[in-house]
């Protein structure tokens, strides 16, 4: 049987979802002429225009050009679109693997109760030295490794006595989970309005050679008291609630549990880019957090 042209499966299934958006059949046929009408327009410029042909923006009214940049070289992936050549070779678009420096190499075990790090705190990850540093420090420490965190971020470097203890980030939420939405209350409406006022604790690590009893609650707290008043300076609005995703049999969320966040469920086993529900991923616990004591009020209203 002759394989079907991608263009043709998408008339078959008329809405795909890239980066947390539903794109129709006649928004894919829009992009693809935005594309020829404009030979010359490199790709991030053609994020660009295609943001502000569909509305596509943040709560704060900016563009959502990265998402839509990742959106596009999926849907080039699936045969949707074809994007003009990048304008290096090396440069495609997509991150490269994180970099191995002397910065991050492993270090000699430090043992020091949580008590004594006097100057424990968060600092704020921006800057082209700061940001490499954190995604190399992710990928050699982190079981999952390094993946860009997805959507409007924020990612930290916990400090103590002049050295990097752990690391924290937080990027946009999973597009849907029963057991989140059951907690919430949510109807399917409300939750496609709403969830940018949901943020994920996509990687949370304590260096391996760091060895401090409850330090890793004691970060979670940190952050949680501070997050909003981040993602405001930076993006313009507050999220009202945090989640996260915890292996299970790999691990209890111990320190999710001591820091206060409330177990709700367990995912199905599916990552956020299976629209066929084929599972085969571990089963993690979801833990929730509220950021605002009237969260459900703004998730639901």
């Amino acid at each position: 049987m002759p394989t079907r042209d991608p263009r043709e499966r998408h008339l078959l299934n008329p809405i795909v979802r890239y980066c947390g958006r539903e794109f129709r059949v006649a928004e894919i046929e829009a992009i693809r002429n935005l594309i020829v009408s404009h030979p010359g327009a490199r790709r991030a410029a053609l994020s660009r225009m295609v943001c502000e042909s569909l509305g596509w923006r943040r709560p704060n009214g900016g563009l959502k050009d990265m998402s839509c940049r990742v959106a596009m070289l999926r849907m080039q992936d699936d045969g949707l679109i074809q994007l003009p050549e990048p304008r290096s070779r090396r440069s495609t678009g997509r991150p490269r693997g994180p970099r191995r420096t002397p910065e991050a190499e492993p270090e000699v075990p430090w043992d020091v109760p949580v008590g004594a790090m006097t100057d424990l705190h968060l600092e704020v990850v921006t800057g082209t030295k700061a940001s490499p540093l954190w995604n190399e420090y992710i990928d050699r420490y982190h079981y999952l490794g390094y993946r860009p965190l997805a959507g409007a971020q924020m990612r930290y470097f916990a400090r103590a006595h002049g050295r990097i203890v752990g690391l924290l980030g937080f990027g946009a939420s999973a597009w849907t989970l029963g057991d989140r939405e059951w907690f919430i209350g949510w109807t399917d409406e409300q939750r496609q309005d709403r969830l940018h006022l949901v943020v994920n604790n996509a990687r949370f690590l304590i260096l391996p050679w760091i060895r401090s009893h409850n330090l890793a609650s004691r970060l979670l707290g940190m952050a949680t008291r501070r997050l909003t008043d981040d993602w405001n300076l930076r993006y313009g609005y507050r999220p009202v609630l945090a989640e996260t995703f915890v292996e299970m049999g790999r691990f209890r969320g111990t320190c999710y549990k001591a820091a206060n966040w409330t177990w709700v469920g367990e995912t199905w086993g599916r990552g956020k880019l299976d629209v066929h529900a084929r599972g085969g991923l571990p089963v993690k616990s979801i833990w929730v957090f509220p950021l605002d004591k009237h969260f459900r009020r703004k998730l639901c209203e």
